[in-house]
């Protein structure tokens, strides 16, 4: 499962409504790619569709979707909004990430 803070959640509404998307009804998606400093990157965007081989969650009235595949490494993440001084944007906080980038951007197992 992956969970979404309430800071998260009100980004994802603003930024979903904004892009044509119903947080309602449509999903964002969470995977993961080869890539970055640490050998993994995140990836989120906003989707209409469920795909065949994903695994759906929701969690604090957001609905997630995940590729299976993608849904090993992701496993217990909190997706989480900082607009601190140290940067804007989401912040994945993955138990399973023995290593990050400085950025948090990137990770690997």
């Amino acid at each position: 499962m992956i969970k979404v803070s309430e800071e998260a959640k009100k980004k994802i509404i603003d930024l979903m409504k904004d892009d044509g998307f119903d947080a309602a009804k449509d999903y964002v998606r969470v995977g993961v790619k080869s890539g970055g400093c640490s050998g993994l990157s995140y990836d989120l965007k906003f989707d209409d569709k469920k795909g065949d081989d994903d695994k759906v969650f929701v969690d604090n009235e957001i609905t997630i979707a995940v590729e299976k595949k993608s849904f090993l490494y992701l496993a217990g993440t909190v997706l989480e909004f900082s607009g601190g001084l140290n940067g804007k944007g989401f912040v994945f906080n993955n138990p399973n990430a023995t290593r990050t980038c400085g950025c948090g951007e990137s990770f690997s197992l």
